[in-house]
């Protein structure tokens, strides 16, 4: 393989065959790109992953960060990388070349950054003051862009997102956080944040914190909750640094993984003088900051794909590579040779296991992403609608099933290892320790399913739902009489089918006074249509691979002889045996779960409380 990180055959099917991405440079707007410079991109990616990035995961996971004076180090090793992060025009490459961006399609930007995402304790320093920066150019005045976003685009300052409080968490209309009204129109900010990503480190020479607090005397909950400019250094009118603000660097988080990470502990205003700017208008804060919370969920999404993606790789080589036992149909033979364990079933079952996973996760975030793409391009407005829709209810599909999946995927690399997986001297059991947070921050997997149930199916009256299940029924449509597809095709319609009916049933308990049984099936829900989503997108890919395949072999007898001498019909069998693997192995899961809903057993709201533990 040439890549351990991820299969750039894979990455490339996605965005030409399946997608057909180049088509997006006949719209103005990319009108200056093309299928070659998009190559370019993704190729320099590669390199720059393999050669800078990469090294740089097992030795930052060993020295962590360390907090000296109130000041946090980041791990030296980030140092050169980081630079040429910045350099190279990898941060911001969908922002505009008018605030230093590259202009990128985002599905291209996605695709790159799939390259990076392996090392998230690297990635969040500069992937952090992206998100921060956009909030600035979207909410923020002209002097505040001119004074923080700039800066930011470069890399010369970062930024970070201050939400969670020790006595709110996810809940964060109890914020505690105060903003006090000078006369000047600035504020003082007093309070506590804490797990704050990149809360501090000395790779840059300033820090812009987006801060959500509340006005003194505004009102309680979500809706009086305004959002605050907080610099590490405060700015003079010549762009200069001026003096440290008022917050101090009071920890970093032990974690059981992303140790290069400085997930910091903030007081803000001990000497009640935090100055602040309001970002934004008042009481619009958590509107403000959902712009950048959506963009992270889309991220850990793709954190989790690549967590997947490089555990998998990493497992197919070992499997390859590590000799165990013989082949079963020498077992009785003691002087049998020792085999690759790829040779083994239950080693197989994983690995195809992973690779279907992988593949689907990897579809599915590159598809969300050109859904933004198409809806910025798009002419209609009806079409603009639809493919933003798409991308409001498919984002915390992204967000929970590729995190938790990503996650489930880690372990399987673990168990193909064996006890050697187990051992700091392999990377697998990094991987696994740096992805468990994804399902967590960015709000909880359950929250995602919240959203999903509670917001995202009832969006414009069902109808964001209704399109994308249209565009699945399509893609059915298509395959459904294809000789060699037809089978699968029927499984993912009736996959399609019980996820609508499910929905629809989730409708009628809400009109009934059943409210209880979609909110305490919300998790499994959102599980179940990530199931139906990749086995769509999987569906589809098979399509577009058979007919490679048909093309490279039309002769099913000789179809084995030719993949294991054509890299290319390899590829592409490959992609239809995954399709069917998930069709066939891991869709009918989704049985269970209507089983169970349908039930309308509540039990987890009948347990008493101190029945739990006797």
């Amino acid at each position: 393989m040439a890549s351990l990180i991820l299969d750039e055959r894979d990455q490339k099917f996605i965005l030409y065959e399946l997608l057909d991405v180049a088509n997006i440079c006949k719209a103005a707007k990319y009108a200056d790109f093309s299928e070659d410079m998009f190559n370019m991109i993704l190729n320099e990616a590669q390199k720059f992953a393999t050669e800078e990035i990469l090294p740089t995961l097992t030795e930052a996971d060993k020295v962590g960060c360390r907090l000296e004076n109130g000041q946090v180090f980041a791990p030296e090793v980030f140092r050169r990388p980081y630079k040429l992060f910045c350099e190279g025009g990898w941060m911001g490459m969908s922002k505009s070349p008018e605030v230093g961006g590259q202009g990128l399609p985002l599905i291209v930007s996605t695709a790159a950054k799939d390259w990076f995402m392996h090392n998230f304790a690297f990635v969040a320093f500069p992937g952090l003051t992206e998100g921060a920066s956009h909030l600035i150019e979207a909410f923020g005045t002209e002097a505040q862009k001119s004074k923080y976003m700039q800066r930011m685009n470069t890399g010369e300052w970062s930024g970070t997102m201050c939400l969670t409080e020790p006595s709110a968490g996810s809940d964060v209309g109890a914020l505690k956080t105060k903003a006090i009204r000078q006369p000047d129109g600035t504020f003082k900010i007093q309070g506590t944040k804490l797990f704050i990503t990149s809360g501090d480190h000395d790779l840059v020479s300033n820090i812009i914190h987006p801060v959500l607090a509340r006005i003194e005397g505004d009102p309680a909950g979500t809706g009086g909750i305004s959002i605050f400019l907080v610099p590490k250094y405060l700015v003079n009118e010549d762009g200069s640094l001026g003096k440290r603000n008022d917050f101090t660097i009071d920890g970093i988080e032990h974690k059981m993984g992303l140790h290069g990470s400085s997930t910091c502990l903030i007081n803000f205003g001990d000497n009640n003088g935090c100055y602040a700017e309001l970002l934004g208008e008042e009481r619009q804060g958590m509107k403000v900051m959902f712009l950048m919370m959506n963009e992270a969920r889309i991220g850990v999404g793709l954190q989790g794909l690549a967590s997947g993606s490089i555990a998998y790789m990493h497992a197919v080589q070992y499997a390859k590579d590590r000799l165990q036992g013989s082949s079963l149909l020498d077992m009785k033979n003691p002087e049998a040779p020792r085999v690759p364990i790829i040779s083994h079933p239950d080693v197989r079952r994983m690995l195809l296991w992973m690779k279907a996973q992988v593949e689907g996760m990897r579809v599915l975030m590159y598809y969300t992403a050109y859904c933004v793409d198409l809806a910025e391009t798009a002419t209609d407005e009806a079409q603009k609608d639809k493919y933003h829709g798409i991308l409001e209810v498919l984002t915390p599909i992204c967000k929970a099933y590729c995190s938790d999946i990503g996650f489930k995927v880690t372990e399987q690399a673990i168990q193909v290892y064996g006890g050697y997986g187990f051992c700091a001297e392999y990377p697998v059991e990094q991987f696994m320790r740096d992805e468990k947070i994804a399902s967590l921050y960015e709000g909880t997997n359950g929250i995602q399913a919240l959203d999903l149930v509670g917001r995202k199916l009832g969006m414009k009256k069902g109808m964001y739902f209704m399109n994308l299940l249209g565009e699945m029924g399509a893609t059915v449509s298509r395959y459904k009489d294809h000789p060699a597809l037809k089978d699968m095709a029927a499984d993912v319609q009736n996959g399609v089918n019980a996820l609508a009916d499910l929905a629809m049933y989730f409708a009628s308990c809400g009109k009934s006074g059943k409210f209880m049984v979609p909110i305490g099936n919300a998790y499994p829900f959102l599980m179940m249509m990530g199931k139906v989503v990749l086995a769509w997108l999987l569906l589809w890919e098979a399509g577009v691979a058979k007919e490679k395949l048909d093309a490279l072999c039309s002769d099913p007898l000789k179809l084995g002889e030719i993949v294991k001498s054509n890299k290319d019909a390899a590829f592409y069998a490959g992609k239809v045996t995954a399709a069917k693997y998930f069709i066939k192995h891991i869709l009918p899961e989704i049985d269970a779960v209507v089983k169970a809903v349908k039930s309308d057993d509540l039990s987890i709201m009948e347990i008493a409380e101190e029945s739990f533990v006797s």
